[in-house]
């Protein structure tokens, strides 16, 4: 279970000079192309899945595939939520597996920025979640780009940096040097002296949106003066694109003759990235000094007055099932009776939750205060509870 803390993770990275990869997925290929190159590597990884991306994809299907793959990969894995709209997308990732999210409020002005951002860090750090903010921002420049992140680059201010952080209490920051969406002609013009006095003025991982087309030294410095976490998808889909192109030449006859080598040419793109942002070699390391993401069971067995009807039992959890998944953290209801007979315990909730963290959040969340209170407990008075945390 190589699931690990986001923040640990990038506090790592952080604190010994190296940058993790957030690379943007957008099918299976993507996911399988980035995950072989992290084990190759031995590198630790963020999977990231941008929401400026979901159209292209069922994001609960591909979630789903992505937690399952992360979890059985030999290399720590963070999931994270790119570039979300709303706090609705931030719910959203966190039920169906994120373990980092970011709302991206920096087109707004700083006071909403502030305002949004705020929220999402109490809703997801009440979930055991780090959340990612961004100040400044990194328009796209042509294309789905342009299209995605429309509007002028508007820079970082350092003072406002340290404000933001201060005010927010965000654990990493996204900051707008001189990058941009996409791929832009020539060589980017980073304002290296602009990220060293954000860096000096706020002391946690900066994060780079729009990694792609910078020179081998201009990453490095983008790593020596504090940034930790790099965005990446522009020259993953080129490859892909390349690829697909290459085949083309050679008539292919069906849709899988159109994909051959894309996997691979994704992975080698990832690979050399890890190696370049000195991340390779550094999972052993990064496991070590991480804690695992350990997700919990809550688990609720009870009885009912005899004298109360089944059916009044089933429509009671019937009715609290979809009001209690729509709490925070919470990412699966299950509702069940027992199927021994003379059994303790004739009925169970079983509620996954995302992290150890929630079991208080959940606990204290108006929603189900109500729910427990008016409906659940005045029936259910021979009832036990018990968390149980995930084992490796």
């Amino acid at each position: 279970m190589p699931l690990v803390d986001m923040r640990d993770m990038l506090f790592h990275a952080y604190r010994n000079g190296y940058a993790i990869g957030a690379f943007d997925l957008v099918s299976l290929d993507f996911l399988e192309g980035i995950l072989q190159a992290a084990e190759r590597q031995q590198s630790p990884v963020i999977l990231s899945l941008a929401e400026s991306h979901f159209d292209h994809y069922n994001f609960a299907y591909l979630m789903a595939a992505t937690v399952a793959a992360a979890r059985s990969a030999q290399v720590p894995v963070a999931i994270h939520l790119d570039h979300g709209t709303e706090i609705e997308s931030v719910v959203r990732a966190i039920r169906l597996g994120c373990n980092g999210v970011m709302l991206d409020a920096s087109h707004l002005p700083y006071e909403d920025n502030v305002r949004l951002t705020r929220e999402v860090v109490h809703l997801a750090h009440a979930c055991g979640i780090p959340v990612e903010g961004e100040l400044g921002y990194v328009a796209g420049v042509e294309g789905e780009d342009a299209q995605k992140h429309p509007g002028n680059l508007i820079y970082t201010s350092p003072e406002e940096a340290r404000r933001f952080v201060a005010e927010t209490q965000v654990d990493f920051l996204a900051v707008s040097i001189g990058t941009v969406h996409g791929r832009l002609k020539g060589t980017p013009q980073l304002d290296i002296p602009r990220l060293q006095a954000i860096h000096q003025q706020v002391d946690l991982p900066l994060v780079i949106h729009g990694g792609t087309g910078l020179t081998d030294a201009q990453y490095r410095q983008l790593i020596d003066h504090g940034v930790a976490k790099i965005n990446y998808y522009t020259a993953l889909s080129e490859a892909a694109a390349n690829q697909i192109q290459e085949n083309g030449r050679h008539q292919p006859r069906s849709y899988t003759d159109w994909l051959q080598g894309v996997r691979p040419a994704i992975q080698r793109e990832v690979e050399a990235r890890m190696q370049l942002w000195g991340s390779s070699g550094k999972a052993e390391e990064v496991l070590a000094r991480c804690k695992r993401w350990r997700e919990v069971e809550h688990v609720v067995e009870f009885n009912v007055d005899a004298s109360m009807e089944e059916a009044q039992v089933l429509e009671m959890m019937r009715r609290g099932r979809p009001l209690l998944e729509a709490i925070p953290g919470v990412r699966r209801v299950f509702t069940g009776k027992s199927l021994t007979p003379g059994g303790r315990f004739r009925y169970c909730w079983i509620i996954r939750f995302a992290h150890s963290e929630v079991i208080a959040s959940y606990r204290d969340h108006p929603d189900h205060q109500q729910f427990a209170d008016t409906e659940f407990r005045p029936i259910a008075g021979d009832r036990l509870t018990i968390d149980f945390e995930e084992l490796d």
